[in-house]
């Protein structure tokens, strides 16, 4: 006997919504059907577990076939199985979720969240690469008689009774002319590798079984060993280095969360690192795009997290704002914080190797999330010259001595690079002055947030200020010069500098400094450094920002008093003060090309 009948649609013209703009990602279709299969075998399973289903389960195995010739790709179970009536239910009224009623028929016993069906649209996504589809279904009660349904993507429908030998459910695409494409063994084989490789059912496909049941994000962490975790790593990340470490999430309430998070060694391009984790829901791969769920600062993890309990949109396809969301983002932000907490203080040693991966996480963390620098800061580390590493605590300690200048603020000196500005660092080592290394990307916002955040701290870079004036004491060192030779000396620099608003500082310094030094005021830098991050160039607009600081106690400053003529005063104090130029890098170009003449003229006597 053959019944027709129309699907009932509650919202008039839904059908071909569905069917063409519900998933935007048309491989989604075979993720929707192999998961309805999945769904409908852990309903036997829990059926039989219960005792509602007496007979054998056997072998519950997924079949997913292609047929070329018949332009068909079918989806095989040997699950719950429907009536003729459930058809009628659960498939032609449209977002009525069989899993919702079975959840709420089975209420309070363990696992039936298990069920993966949610919306009741997933078979309609098959309609995307379909004009066709057929149903031939065999329900697992007793005497219950096999049902074909028939529909060619309009809204009218065909039921008949069909011939079925075992229970379960086969779902037969016959794909259109415009995706003739999911009809090549590859393209399924790699959809179903994506979305399926973690299903808790075996799916097979080309008689070859594509998925791992039970991933190791499912188990107890006691059942766990090292290997484990780092062989996953492997199945993950195929060609990426070993992780430094990784924290297992397990957490029932107040929402479900299971996952592996792993730190890997990260560089200083840290964007080839981010978006490398995996969300699941109920080990159906949904997304990679997790950045609601975790911190951004932790987008460098690589991993999987997995939830029911995470909001989607009905396509599963992204994630929707939601009170979860924010629940889960915090507790895996205070997971991280923990672990790397634990490890700080229980091997500090290890911790401290690893600092140069580990750092970015922490100051990533401690620039963008203040909850998260509020928990860092005991193991937030600080590393100087000489390779030692401090807590922030540990470092003011340090410095407060030699350090803390004349209104009572520490200051920490520090360098971005060691080769550049090393007359610099020379300069402030002779003064028993302990300089951190900051030579990392993400170290310009880092210095901002310390500068915010400890009290009575200031930060300044080592090529900042002449090196008297890095730590500024109530007393000063005399200049040798009267007051009048100052000002002859800072006529003769203005002229061979060639900038008669340029105001050259004289300053009483030892002999043993650089006879000309020149600096960037350290807020001055600051601004350019962020202007240039923004694309702009406020540095070239500002001719004026050096400082030029003449040492009245250097000899050659009193050479070039004493020199005769003009010209000869002119020529030693350009040459000085390209010099000091050449210390800062700002040498280039003529100027380099004719200070590099001027220099072998000298060395000749010319």
């Amino acid at each position: 006997m053959e019944e027709k009948g129309t699907i009932s649609v509650n919202t008039e013209n839904i059908f071909p919504i569905i069917k063409k703009f519900l998933y935007s990602d048309h491989d989604i279709f075979l993720r929707e059907l192999v998961s309805n299969a999945v769904d409908a075998t852990q309903k036997i399973q829990k059926l039989a577990s219960i005792g509602e289903y007496k007979e054998e389960i056997g072998d519950v195995k997924i079949k997913v076939s292609v047929d070329e010739k018949a332009k068909t790709i079918t989806i095989s179970d040997k699950g719950i199985g429907m009536t003729a009536e459930e058809i009628k239910k659960y498939i032609n009224q449209v977002a009525f979720s069989g899993a919702t009623e079975f959840v709420e028929k089975f209420k309070g016993i363990d696992d039936t969240n298990q069920i993966i069906g949610k919306f009741g649209l997933g078979f309609y996504s098959g309609f995307m690469v379909a004009e066709k589809i057929e149903i031939i279904t065999k329900s697992y009660q007793e005497g219950a008689q096999a049902a074909r349904w028939e529909c060619d993507g309009t809204t009218s429908f065909s039921i008949s009774d069909a011939e079925k030998e075992e229970r379960g459910t086969d779902i037969i695409l016959y794909v259109n002319e415009e995706s003739k494409e999911y009809l090549e063994k590859l393209k399924i084989q790699n959809i179903l590798e994506k979305y399926g490789k973690f299903l808790p059912i075996e799916v097979e496909y080309d008689e070859k079984v594509i998925n791992k049941t039970a991933p190791i994000w499912t188990k107890s962490p006691n059942e766990l060993k090292d290997e484990d975790y780092l062989e996953f790593y492997k199945t993950l990340y195929p060609m990426s280095e070993d992780p430094l470490f990784w924290i297992h999430l397990n957490v029932d309430y107040p929402f479900n969360l299971t996952g592996i998070l792993y730190f890997p060694k990260v560089r200083q391009d840290i964007t080839q690192h981010k978006d490398k984790i995996q969300l699941y829901s109920r080990q159906v791969f949904i997304t990679d795009e997790v950045k609601e769920i975790v911190p951004e600062f932790l987008t460098l993890m690589h991993g999987v997290i997995d939830s029911p309990d995470i909001p989607l949109n009905v396509s599963r396809s992204y994630l929707q704002a939601d009170s979860n969301v924010k629940k889960i983002n915090s507790y895996i932000t205070k997971k991280v914080a923990d672990k790397l907490g634990d490890l700080f203080k229980n091997d500090r040693e290890a911790y401290q190797q690893k600092w140069e991966s580990i750092g970015l996480f922490v100051k990533y963390g401690m620039i963008s999330d203040e909850k998260f620098y509020d928990r860092a800061k005991g193991f937030g580390l600080l590393k100087n010259l000489n390779n030692e590493f401090f807590t922030f605590d540990e470092y003011l300690a340090k410095i407060e001595a030699n350090q803390t200048d004349k209104d009572n603020k520490k200051v920490i000196i520090y360098t971005t690079d060691q080769g550049k500005q090393d007359s610099y660092i020379q300069a402030a080592k002779k003064k028993g002055f302990d300089i951190l290394k900051f030579d990392e990307i993400i170290d310009t916002h880092f210095i901002g947030v310390l500068e915010q955040k400890l009290e009575n701290v200031t930060l300044k870079r080592v090529d900042s200020e002449v090196v008297n004036k890095l730590v500024e004491k109530d007393e000063k060192l005399e200049s040798v010069l009267s007051k009048d030779d100052e000002g002859k000396i800072k006529d003769i620099f203005k002229k061979a500098i060639g900038d008669e608003k340029l105001e050259p500082e004289v300053l009483g310094m030892s002999v043993d400094e650089a006879p000309v030094t020149i600096t960037v005021p350290e807020f001055m830098r600051r601004m350019q450094e962020m202007s240039e991050m923004q694309g702009m160039n406020m540095f070239g607009a500002m001719p004026n920002s050096q400082t030029v600081t003449i040492n009245g106690n250097h000899p050659l400053i009193d050479k070039i008093l004493k020199s005769d003529g003009e010209e000869a005063q002119k020529t030693l104090a350009k040459q000085a003060y390209d010099l000091g130029l050449l210390s800062q890098g700002l040498l280039t170009g003529a100027n380099l090309t004719s200070f590099i003449g001027r220099s072998f003229d000298m060395i000749s006597n010319k």
